[in-house]
C-alpha cells in the first residue's frame, strides 16, 4: 500500500492595511532607518490599528482566503490548529474563535505555542492526523498580533515584529509530494532570555507587572542571536545530511524572517545563492508563526510541483526545527 502523506494544497494570507515604516518609527523611540536596515532588515511592518480585533479577525480572514482560493467548503474541514503566542484571550483557544468566525463547525480545533516555530511545529502536529488516513482536510493558521505585547518605548524590540495571519490547507497524496521529514528541538533554558514575564499563572496581572512593563516582549537580543544563528543553520543542514541532499537539490530555502544576518548565515551554512532563499523581512517583520506562510504565499506563483523546500525556524523557548518537503502544485 502507497505511503499517505500530507501535502499543502493552498495558502491564504491577510494583512492589515497600516505600515508602520521606520522613518515613522524613529519619532516614535531612538532609533533610525540605517540602524534598523543595517542590523536587522526591515523596512516596515503591518500593524493591526483597531483596538477591536485581534489575531482571530487575521487568522480568520487568512482561512476565508484560503478556502475561497481552494474551493473548499467549511464543512469539509476536519481540523483546524492555530500556531500563535497573541491568543484573543487566555482561553478558549484562538483556533476555536477562527472556526466559529469561519462557519468551520464539522471539526475540532487547539492553539499551539512554539512562538517564532509554530508554523513548522504545528505543520508537523498536522501532518500527523493526514498520514494516519483519519482525516483528509486539516488547516494550519499560523497568526500573531505582535503589536499588541510589543513595547514601542523599547527600542531593542519595537522593530522587530508586525502583524500578519496566514493559513495553509494540507491534504492526503499517495504521489512523491508533501512532508517528507521533520527535525524539531526545545530547550528551556531560552526562557531566561526570550519571553513575556507577566499575565501567566507565575506573574499574574497586577498593579505590579502593570508598572515593571511585564507584559511585553522581553529580551536579550545578543544571546538569542548567537542561539538562534547555530540553531537554526545547524538544523537545516542536518535535515539536507539525512536525505543526502545538496546545495544543487534545494529549490527553495523558506526561513524564519527575524533578522537578515541569521537568514543569511543559514544560507552559507547550506550552500545556497540568495535567489534561493525566500525573502519579505523587508516588508512585514518578524511576524512570529506568521512568517514561513507568508513566505510561501508571497512566493507561491513561483513554486512548481515537486520543487524541494525546506523551512526553519528558531523561536522562544528555546523552539528550533526544519521540515523536507517537496511542493504538491504549480502556483496559480
Amino acid at each position: 500500500m502507497a505511503k499517505i502523506r500530507a501535502a499543502i494544497t493552498g495558502v491564504g494570507a491577510f494583512l492589515p492595511d497600516y505600515r508602520l515604516t521606520n522613518d515613522e518609527l524613529s519619532t516614535m523611540v531612538d532609533t533610525t532607518d540605517e540602524w534598523i536596515m543595517q542590523r536587522i532588515g526591515i523596512k516596515e511592518r503591518r500593524i493591526l490599528k483597531d483596538k477591536n480585533k485581534a489575531t482571530s479577525y487575521m487568522g480568520a480572514e487568512a482561512v476565508k482566503n484560503l478556502l475561497q482560493k481552494t474551493g473548499t467548503s467549511p464543512d469539509e474541514v476536519d481540523l483546524l490548529i492555530c500556531a500563535t503566542i497573541t491568543p484573543d484571550m487566555p482561553f478558549p483557544a484562538t483556533a476555536n474563535i477562527i472556526a466559529h468566525k469561519t462557519g468551520i463547525h464539522n471539526a475540532w480545533s487547539f492553539d499551539l505555542n512554539a512562538a517564532c516555530s509554530g508554523f513548522i511545529f504545528t505543520l508537523a502536529t498536522a501532518a500527523q492526523f493526514i498520514e494516519s488516513g483519519r482525516y483528509r482536510k486539516v488547516i494550519v493558521v499560523g497568526a500573531d498580533k505582535m503589536s499588541a505585547i510589543t513595547n514601542y518605548k523599547d527600542r531593542t524590540t519595537c522593530p522587530l515584529f508586525g502583524d500578519a495571519g496566514t493559513a495553509v490547507l494540507l491534504e492526503p497524496t499517495i504521489e512523491d509530494v508533501g512532508l517528507i521529514d521533520y527535525i524539531h528541538h526545545v530547550d528551556g533554558l531560552g526562557r531566561h532570555h526570550l519571553h513575556m514575564k507577566g499575565g501567566g499563572s507565575l506573574r499574574p496581572a497586577s498593579q505590579e507587572t502593570l508598572e515593571n512593563n511585564e507584559h511585553y516582549i522581553f529580551q536579550e537580543g545578543q544571546i538569542v542571536f548567537k542561539y538562534a544563528v547555530t540553531g537554526m543553520a545547524d538544523v537545516a543542514v542536518e535535515i539536507m545530511e539525512r536525505h543526502n541532499l545538496s546545495s544543487e537539490d534545494i529549490t527553495w530555502l523558506v526561513p524564519h524572517q527575524a533578522n537578515m544576518r541569521i537568514i543569511e548565515a543559514t544560507a552559507r551554512r547550506m550552500g545556497l545563492s540568495k535567489d534561493k532563499v525566500m525573502i519579505n523581512i523587508q516588508r512585514y517583520g518578524n511576524t512570529t508563526a506568521a512568517t514561513i506562510p507568508l513566505c510561501l504565499w508571497d512566493y507561491e506563483k513561483q513554486l512548481r510541483k515537486g520543487d524541494n523546500i525546506i523551512l526553519a525556524a528558531f523561536g522562544a523557548g528555546f523552539t528550533w526545527g526544519s521540515v523536507f518537503l517537496k511542493w504538491a502544485y504549480d502556483g496559480q
